[in-house]
């Protein structure tokens, strides 16, 4: 039955006895892995962790493609082939995800888990034509499950294949983020404020204008993300072990190409030079660094409202973030930045993922680059974990933020910046004498231009609207003509514009 789930996993008081050119094993009984995948077990007791699901379901995907790529060939027995598309079936209906027990950390370019998924299938397909787990007399996981392949092109292609598989999720929920943080900007875009630069206080800005950079930002950076992974698309399977296509051959590349892109609904392709794909990981590199971009985006919004929200009486408090939990477990009625806090964690982490990534994509040497799990595991992480996490700060923070738009008016009221608007008339000596002397004595910029009757004291109010200072131009200069259309421009300029 497809979708059901057989056996009991790993490590079990019963056992049977397998063999390799190493010689004889003890496998537990029940397992549909075999003596490669214990021996890798045995190799590699590192971190507990174990490959991510999607790399699981991508490397089933090959093995399924390649078996009725090579049955349509005549290469592969019908029935065998059947019973591993059978198998394969199991397993991407959550079947069997217990039997995939080697370490993240295991021998390089990913062997242990190729063979891993090799006997899962062999197995669970023996028992399917009526034989024996770690028999291997009817199917066998090199001669049959693994024919026309080699680790040194599954691993690369599964690696692919898994980050596009979560690719369509992780544009999802950044797009959700930028879509949100539009709303916002509009929904903001009558609050003065002010704003900061070398976190000093700076001209006028709405926060809707301030929200709007946000969105943009991260839209970028998904466009950028998705453009970067285009390349994933291009797969070297059935290049085998160096890129030559040994034991292969473009007939079963190009079958199993299509068979995976009807599978999967991507839009796969054989790699134009297998020998790149198989050399060079620079593709998953590329797609890192993109996500790491897109981190640092989410990243720095996110410590953006750490500080916009700060207080609520001794910061600036300008915005109100969601209360979601209790902030100290001393102080009663603190209420911290919880969300936003996880946020920064989660970029940090992705970084450190791209870190890893970067070291391991330099570390390949002549035909093939053996540092292939950790770099799958890494990018896998970190597409998930950042996935998630800006689904969540857009669900559990962002939508319900508020602006506290007295706290933003009382603040910019109080700013020096205000005299910026003053420098076309007075130069700029002038004009930072004012600020100097307003920080000085406490009074207001307006009162102290009057009091120096610097400039006419009809144009005073106009010269420093703190409106007219967020639309590009002098304040002050424009034609009584222009004054309805300018005002309506402002309007639309503080509105987002949601294809930046």
């Amino acid at each position: 039955m497809r979708g059901a789930s057989h056996g009991k996993p790993a490590r079990s008081t019963a056992w049977r006895i397998e063999r390799d050119p190493l010689g004889e094993v003890r496998v537990p009984a029940a397992a549909y892995y075999g003596v490669q995948t214990e021996r890798a077990v045995e190799n590699f007791p590192i971190s507990g962790l174990k490959a991510h699901a999607q790399l699981v379901t991508a490397t089933v995907h090959i093995k399924r493609a390649m078996a009725l790529a090579n049955n349509s060939l005549g290469r592969l027995d019908h029935a065998v082939a059947t019973a591993i598309v059978q198998a394969a079936d199991e397993i991407l209906d959550g079947g069997l995800r217990d039997q995939f027990v080697v370490d993240v950390y295991q021998a390089g370019a990913g062997t242990s888990h190729n063979m891993n998924t090799n006997e899962v299938l062999a197995n669970r397909a023996a028992e399917i034509l009526g034989g024996t787990r770690g028999t291997y007399d009817r199917v066998h996981p090199n001669d049959h499950v693994n024919m026309g392949q080699s680790t040194n092109d599954v691993f690369p292609t599964a690696t692919r294949l898994s980050l596009l598989i979560v690719l369509p999720g992780l544009l999802a929920a950044a797009r959700a983020l930028a879509d949100a943080l539009d709303r916002k900007a509009r929904e903001f875009a009558h609050v003065l404020k002010t704003g900061r630069t070398h976190l000093q206080d700076a001209v006028p800005i709405t926060l809707g204008q301030e929200f709007s950079g946000y969105a943009a930002n991260v839209r970028h950076a998904t466009e950028q993300l998705e453009h970067d992974a285009e390349s994933l698309h291009e797969l070297n399977l059935g290049a085998t072990a160096v890129g030559t296509g040994l034991n292969a051959g473009t007939d079963v590349t190009g079958l199993a190409v299509t068979n995976l892109s009807k599978a999967t609904t991507l839009h796969l392709r054989p790699a134009r030079n297998a020998f790149r794909v198989t050399q060079s990981m620079g593709d998953v590199l590329a797609y890192s660094g993109a996500l790491r971009r897109l981190a640092v985006e989410v990243d720095r919004i996110a410590s953006d409202l750490r500080l916009l929200s700060s207080g609520p009486r001794a910061g600036l408090a300008e915005v109100q973030l969601p209360a979601v939990q209790p902030g100290s477990s001393i102080m009663p009625g603190k209420v911290n930045p919880s969300i936003p806090e996880m946020v920064n964690q989660v970029c940090q982490q992705v970084w450190g993922c791209d870190a890893a990534i970067l070291a391991s994509a330099a570390a390949g040497q002549l035909e093939l680059n053996v540092m292939m799990p950790v770099m799958a595991w890494n990018a896998l992480h970190a597409s998930s974990i950042l996935q998630r996490a800006m689904t969540v700060f857009t669900d559990r923070c962002i939508i319900d933020m508020r602006a506290d738009e007295a706290r933003c008016r009382e603040l910019l009221d109080r700013s020096t910046a205000l005299a910026t608007a003053l420098s076309p008339y007075i130069g700029y000596a002038q004009t930072a004498d004012i600020a100097k002397t307003a920080v000085k004595t406490g009074r207001s910029v307006r009162d102290l231009v009057r009091e120096r009757n610097l400039v006419p004291a009809a144009q005073l109010d106009t010269i420093l609207s703190a409106e007219q200072m967020t639309t590009p131009g002098i304040p002050g200069q424009q034609k009584p003509q222009a004054k309805a259309p300018m005002k309506r421009r402002a309007k639309t300029r503080a509105k987002p514009n949601v294809r930046q």
